[in-house]
């Protein structure tokens, strides 16, 4: 008898094939610098965690937690009554409101999934968010996930003020708001706002939220404030949240990081908070996704919360990060770049056109191929022995000029690491131009 194949066999030797969704020819960025790094022994200024140990109370706090037996099965989906108790608490005098523990906190498995569960919750196929340029690249992996559209409008140094050629302030990258205004479409359903910013170090004032916040309330648009290094700022910068202004509580969901409040990011804890009406579409999300966040950590997270507060803890933890970007910074005054001050998170924006690559340099296919900022980013890791990551990763293709003349580099490492990286930095001086 002859033999017949099922209509829904696969061709002879044929294997599975990954949806669009995660299908791609590039390494990500960063495991492919993280590989370099290895190769080359470069100090590692590139991913953004932290290069020094956790405060022993918030070790302490954790390692307790894991012994505690009520922490050994599910957490609520919401999360554990303990800790929403603790970030109502916390966030009430904060957004100057009272804060519903059971109705407007939800804990997440960290900041980033709590950033995919409103994109879930809020845009269907095809809808459009709009990304403020550099944004991080996880905004833009979590709408491919959903088939969401983003939609992108860059923030740009002021007019008569020359990134090449001086050092700038985080103050002098602005956004156009009739630019925003322009981008918007009825397909648009989401606004991400970034604040304090990653990876500019950009704090928006009040009067810059006043006015993204007229566009949201004039569009009807949800405002994804994420807010994860809303405990980073330096030199009395106020960190203001958009959903303290007038109105826009209603229509604004905050994302924030127990990772980067407590230099934990292995903990994977993060939380959302909003209205009632929209952390509830959330929350279905979060349980589709997640289900429940684990337990020990969600305790430890509060118990150190409650520690930090009390001992003064945040305060001094600004200072210790301001010493360090000061570190960095006075390490690249001594090389003679230019860069941007930032004044809130823990990245430095450093500008590379004074840098020649000497003609003829040879570069490995996997970044021959790329563009000319991952090109220089090579050049630091495999030459000057010091890795950061190239910022065009933050822009879309119509807007990825915008960075090629930019490294971003993590001060959030030890006075060692930063002091390596600083004598390392001494052998730009040979590469730059006059």
């Amino acid at each position: 008898m002859a033999s017949s194949s099922h209509p829904c066999s696969s061709p002879l030797g044929s294997l599975p094939v990954g949806s669009e969704r995660v299908s791609g020819s590039n390494m990500d960025v960063w495991t492919l610098f993280n590989q370099l790094t290895q190769k080359h022994e470069a100090v590692n200024l590139g991913q953004g965690f932290m290069g020094f140990p956790a405060p022993d109370f918030v070790k302490q706090a954790g390692s307790a937690a894991v012994l505690d037996e009520s922490c050994t099965q599910y957490a609520p989906p919401r999360g554990k009554p303990e800790l929403r108790a603790q970030l109502a608490k916390d966030y009430s005098a904060y957004l100057g409101r009272t804060i519903d523990p059971e109705q407007e906190v939800v804990v997440t498995a960290g900041g980033n999934e709590g950033l995919l569960c409103v994109f879930s919750a809020f845009m269907n196929p095809g809808d459009e968010a709009i990304l403020m340029e550099p944004a991080f690249d996880q905004y833009i992996m979590n709408l491919k996930m959903i088939h969401g559209v983003p939609k992108f409008v860059p923030l740009r140094v002021k007019d008569g003020v020359d990134a090449s050629r001086q050092i700038v302030s985080a103050d002098d990258w602005v956004l156009d708001l009739d630019a925003v205004r322009a981008k918007i479409t009825p397909r648009t359903k989401v606004l991400v706002l970034n604040t304090p910013h990653n990876p500019i170090g950009k704090v928006f004032t009040k009067e810059e939220l006043e006015g993204i916040a007229e566009i949201a309330k004039e569009h009807n648009l949800l405002v994804l404030s994420d807010e994860v290094y809303d405990r980073l700022t330096y030199e009395g910068r106020p960190h203001v949240s958009i959903a303290s202004l007038p109105g826009m509580w209603e229509r604004t969901v905050v994302a924030c990081s127990a990772g980067k409040a407590l230099g934990v990011t292995g903990w994977r804890i993060g939380w959302m908070l909003g209205a009632p009406e929209l952390i509830t579409l959330c929350l279905r999300a979060h349980t589709r996704y997640v289900f429940t966040v684990n337990s020990p950590m969600q305790i430890g997270v509060t118990h150190a919360l409650q520690y930090a507060h009390a001992n003064g803890f945040f305060q001094k933890q600004q200072q210790e990060y301001l010493a360090r970007r000061n570190r960095f910074l006075r390490a690249i005054d001594a090389v003679g770049l230019p860069y941007t001050v930032p004044h809130g998170s823990y990245f430095v924006l450093v500008n590379t056109s004074p840098i020649r690559i000497p003609d003829g340099y040879e570069f490995p296919p996997e970044i021959a191929q790329r563009d000319y900022c991952y090109k220089m980013c090579y050049f630091f890791t495999k030459e000057i022995g010091v890795t950061g990551i190239p910022p065009s990763e933050f822009y879309s293709e119509e807007n990825a000029a915008l960075g090629q003349n930019f490294i971003r580099f993590s001060f959030a490492k030890s006075d060692e690491t930063l002091d390596q990286a600083g004598e390392r930095l001494q052998k730009l001086k040979k590469f730059i131009s006059a």
